[in-house]
């Protein structure tokens, strides 16, 4: 495995203590005194840190449609962090999105992220972007790049966990992966779903089993509906207890890699969407190396979007928000 590059731990102590000042300073009521940083301080402590220049080429307004595009190869400034950051700045960068993910998953997306953007530079190539104003109710942090759209809003963006939807994907060893996809951060998700299939009856495998998958398409790919109902798929109605309980806990598990608070929130408006209004797909027409292992499926509802590509090799599109009120 490839070390993560991440800042060295003298440099990560003393952006820590200096966020903890501006925690504590310069955010008051929007996020009070921490005892330890956060994305969200760090975010803080980087807008401080930017001159009038950088401001201009990386700051927008709240109302600015980039800030809730998602694609999974894309810059949302033309300048890269590396052109436009001085180094402690990058840093800031690198510990916001560090601090975005768990502790146990970390290390894969550091690897991930660090494999798919080495021909481009590594770190140094992502773009980011800041909407509204840090350390108010409404500003939002956005970071770009191959395989990568990570959001930072501290619940600026009412009911939507992570911000907005967000984009994950790994090419582990070339763009066309073997079947069992060696070394991919994220294939293990895969290997989770296609348990969900293989406890599925004849009939529910009929139901459950489709063609051909959706587009690609950018926001497009990952639309909320908001239908309960004619959704691709088996609907969940149509499992056993414990069945759904094994889709509940696969659930949890694509969660993993995203820290507490974000798998909290999306837990919350999973469960208060209905678990009985979700449905789920694999579909056979993209089936690499045709073992019957699926390597496309999605879970969608009427407030969630989870759709995973395998084929050549892994993407995956999330959106999951606060179901509407009636």
């Amino acid at each position: 495995m490839n070390t993560p590059l991440i800042p060295s731990a003298s440099r990560r102590d003393f952006i820590t203590r200096s966020a903890q000042v501006a925690a504590a300073g310069l955010l008051g009521s929007a996020f009070g005194a921490s005892s330890a940083a956060t994305s969200e301080t760090l975010v803080q402590q980087l807008y401080g840190s930017m001159d009038e220049a950088q401001r201009k080429t990386l700051c927008f307004a709240w109302s600015d449609p980039r800030r809730l595009k998602v694609d999974n190869n894309w810059h949302i400034t033309p300048q890269k962090i590396r052109d436009v950051l001085k180094p402690d700045q990058q840093d800031l960068v690198r510990e916001i999105f560090d601090k975005l993910h768990s502790d146990e998953y970390k290390s894969e997306v550091w690897r991930q992220f660090d494999q798919d953007n080495k021909g481009d530079g590594g770190f140094g190539s992502a773009s980011i972007a800041l909407f509204g104003q840090p350390g108010t109710s409404q500003f939002e942090f956005v970071l770009t790049g191959r395989h990568c759209t990570r959001r930072c809003d501290g619940d600026s963006e009412k009911g939507a966990a992570f911000g907005g939807p967000i984009f994950y994907g790994h090419a582990a060893q070339g763009f066309n992966e073997k079947p069992d996809h060696p070394g991919n951060a994220y294939w293990y998700q895969a290997r989770r779903a296609n348990e969900v299939f293989q406890a599925l009856d004849g009939k529910q495998r009929e139901l459950a089993l489709l063609g051909e998958s959706r587009d690609e398409d950018g926001n497009d790919t990952v639309k909320l509906t908001g239908k309960t109902k004619g959704l691709e798929g088996i609907p969940l109605t149509e499992l056993s207890a414990d069945q759904k309980d094994l889709v509940k806990k696969v659930i949890a598990d694509l969660l993993k890699p995203f820290r507490q608070s974000e798998r909290e929130e999306s837990m919350k408006y999973i469960e208060a969407g209905g678990y009985d209004n979700l449905h789920m797909a694999f579909f056979k027409n993209q089936d690499v190396g045709k073992d019957g292992i699926w390597d496309v499926w999605q879970i969608e509802g009427p407030n969630m979007v989870w759709f995973f590509r395998g084929d050549p090799h892994v993407h995956c599109w999330a959106h999951i928000r606060a179901p509407q009120a009636a």
